[in-house]
């Protein structure tokens, strides 16, 4: 059963995998819909991903919606 994250009301949204691979390689999908990478392991990967949002979290909140304004999906 899919629930509501933390903070999240209402209906909850479509979910997708974070993870992907592309050419032999390993990527993660932020919020934002931008795709990083490569890394060389789904391990590096989520390592990746985990530092990430760390960073995010402790940005400005002008980094998100900069990130969400031009993030373009390079990997597809």
């Amino acid at each position: 059963m899919k629930s509501n994250r933390t903070g999240e009301q209402g209906n909850v949204p479509a979910r997708t995998d974070r993870y992907f691979t592309s050419n032999d390689y390993w990527y993660y999908t932020t919020r934002e819909g931008v795709d990083i990478g490569p890394f060389d392991s789904l391990e590096d990967a989520m390592r990746g991903a985990n530092e990430f949002v760390d960073f995010i979290g402790g940005a400005e909140p002008s980094f998100s919606r900069t990130l969400e304004r031009y993030g373009r999906r390079s990997v597809a």
